[in-house]
């Protein structure tokens, strides 16, 4: 039996383990292999305590070198709790996610740090209907780590452990399955950027049976080069791939293939409010849009907000993270949400952001319009400039706490001053890697520049 005391040797931070995505983090540092044979053991009697009947936990993973001690830590933890574990191996979040959902999972898991570098890694868990866990159950799972449950839970057997990779093929046909049977890629030439990550293995197969042409790049799982220079965070190689092919479009995935970056066949990104806006005309022309609203983030761009409007559509923000859009989309009925970065939510669809399936619907779309990915661009809006810009800080404490600090708040009120309603100003401290970042949109590019820059410039000073 695994006791509820507190445990010194795991040298947890005093902050919450859970993030926005999970518990993610350097890999040695926060994350071990006896942190995660803790929470192997303290989801498993949790959720097994919130099920009616007793069923298997779904472990999945994506490519890097520390994915399979935090995987079988897990499992370990998981099977002393009683538990049965069905061990995917290499496979996309949303993979995790269906297979989840779609048996008699009591949750799933998947051990990857998304788009993150390579000596990164995370623990996401999904409830038996796959979605992300409820933060009262993240919660307990930490009390229990921690000491502070009052409780203690004791096994009623040991559980086993089974590698069940065969069970992707149930995932990949309900990917194929969303798309309209009288759909066929035939005759697109389609450039993947595979991130040397968890789709590597999928996602080409799926494309593929449907008649696409492929230029895969980045197509081998490596733990060494999983989101390195590739991926949705670094689209060069993609660009540069799509119009050295005069490829019809391309797709960047990152690490665990959740999410998704598209390029036209300009070589020009595409991103997650161009997708929102593409995908919310199709659904509306064919009555599936309720109340023509789309559910996104403050990250989303003033001009897709302003020309969604300007068909008569409505946009709800929300704040950062998939799980806000989607809680928001639960309580508003809406069926389709997403964020800026590519993580877009089809509930008609898929319990979960995923990526593949996101890609596949966006070049349907473009092969039923008749024109290329980069005439919908150019009718559709055009974004503000907007500047991103990540600042490290490796003091915990001091990212999470960046509301406290003076100078900056200041700053950021004489930023939102100056604009008015032309530009806004967005300052936050990332869930899932130590950075804070500095969001600056505005009507013309100096100011944009102007205030990032100067926001900057205040948050590298004072952390």
């Amino acid at each position: 039996m695994i006791t509820s005391t507190p445990i010194e040797y795991l040298n947890l931070p005093s902050s919450p383990l859970f993030g926005t995505d999970g518990i993610r983090g350097r890999v040695g540092d926060i994350l071990t292999a006896n942190l995660a044979i803790q929470v192997g053991y303290w989801a498993g009697m949790l959720l097994r305590e919130a099920a009616s009947d007793v069923g298997p936990i779904v472990i999945g993973q994506d490519s890097r070198n520390s994915s399979d001690m935090l995987a079988s830590a897990l499992a370990a933890g998981i099977t002393s709790a009683g538990i049965e574990v069905w061990n995917l191996g290499l496979c996309p979040t949303p993979g995790v996610a269906h297979l989840t959902a779609t048996s008699d999972a009591i949750g799933g898991v998947m051990i990857s740090a998304s788009h993150n570098p390579p000596e990164d890694n995370g623990i996401k868990f999904f409830g038996a209907n796959g979605t992300k866990l409820a933060k009262e159950l993240q919660a307990a799972i930490e009390a229990g780590i921690r000491g502070q449950s009052g409780q203690c839970l004791e096994p009623e057997k040991w559980g086993h452990l089974y590698f069940t990779p065969e069970l992707i093929t149930q995932y990949m046909e309900a990917v194929k399955e969303s798309i309209a049977p009288d759909v066929s890629l035939a005759g697109m030439k389609i450039v993947l950027d595979l991130a040397s990550g968890a789709a590597v293995d999928v996602a080409p197969k799926i494309f593929t049976q449907l008649g696409a042409e492929l230029i895969c790049l980045h197509d081998e799982a490596d733990g060494d080069r999983i989101n390195v220079r590739c991926g949705s965070t670094h689209l060069g190689s993609l660009q540069a791939a799509v119009t050295l092919h005069q490829a019809d479009l391309g797709f960047a995935f990152d690490g665990d293939a959740d999410r998704v970056l598209a390029v036209d066949n300009l070589g020009r990104k595409v991103d997650g409010d161009y997708i929102l806006y593409f995908w919310g005309q199709y659904l509306r022309n064919l009555g599936l849009l309720p109340n023509d609203e789309i559910i996104t983030t403050v990250m989303a761009n003033l001009g897709f907000e302003r020309a969604w409007q300007a068909l008569g559509g409505k946009v709800v923000r929300t704040a950062v993270g998939d799980q806000h859009v989607q809680a928001e989309m639960t309580s508003s009925g809406a069926m389709l949400g997403g964020e800026q970065s590519g993580h877009i939510l089809s509930p008609q669809h898929s319990v979960s952001g995923d990526g593949i399936l996101t890609a596949l619907h966006l070049a349907a779309i473009v092969q039923q319009s008749g024109k290329s990915l980069a005439e919908l661009v150019d009718s559709s809006f055009q974004t503000y400039p907007q500047i991103l810009h990540n600042v490290r800080v490796d003091d915990r404490e001091a990212r999470l706490n960046w509301e406290k600090c003076q100078p900056l708040q200041d700053g950021i009120a004489q930023a939102q001053d100056a604009m008015g309603d032309t530009g806004r100003v967005l300052v936050r401290a990332s869930g899932t890697e130590p950075l804070i970042r500095v969001m600056v949109e505005a009507e013309s590019m100096d100011l944009t520049k102007y205030w990032t820059e100067y926001l900057v410039a205040i948050v590298e000073k004072h952390f």
